[in-house]
């Protein structure tokens, strides 16, 4: 059984930092594309932050200059380093798979994990 288990989200202050990881487990993710969304309260849930096998990466509007999506392929382990946090950051963040490249669409990912909280006080 496939399993993204997030951890490391929390309460950050404005300006501040936090790191969410995610394990991935149950299924060989070689060659697979992951990668984060978020979903704020009242609202759809968006694409944040994707990295291919190959080490590519694409980043939101939102999270580019401010984030750093990475992942240790021996530990089967997604990071997302997010830096500089704003109130509208905050939201729950799901970790996210799927073959093939990234794709900012969340339907078009097989996988998800069942999210981690982050709150971000002003």
């Amino acid at each position: 059984q496939v399993q993204l288990v997030e951890s490391g989200g929390g309460l950050a202050q404005a300006g501040g930092s936090l790191r969410l990881s995610c394990l991935a487990s149950g299924r060989t993710f070689v060659g697979s594309t992951m990668g984060w969304f978020r979903q704020a309260p009242g609202k759809d849930r968006i694409f944040v932050a994707g990295i291919e096998w190959s080490g590519i990466t694409r980043y939101s509007d939102s999270a580019k200059g401010r984030f750093a999506i990475s992942r240790d392929r021996a530990k089967n382990t997604l990071y997302l380093q997010m830096n500089a946090l704003k109130p509208e950051d905050m939201a729950v963040y799901y970790c996210v798979a799927r073959r093939g490249d990234i794709k900012d669409e969340g339907q078009l990912y097989d996988y998800w994990g069942q999210g981690t909280q982050v709150t971000v006080a002003s």
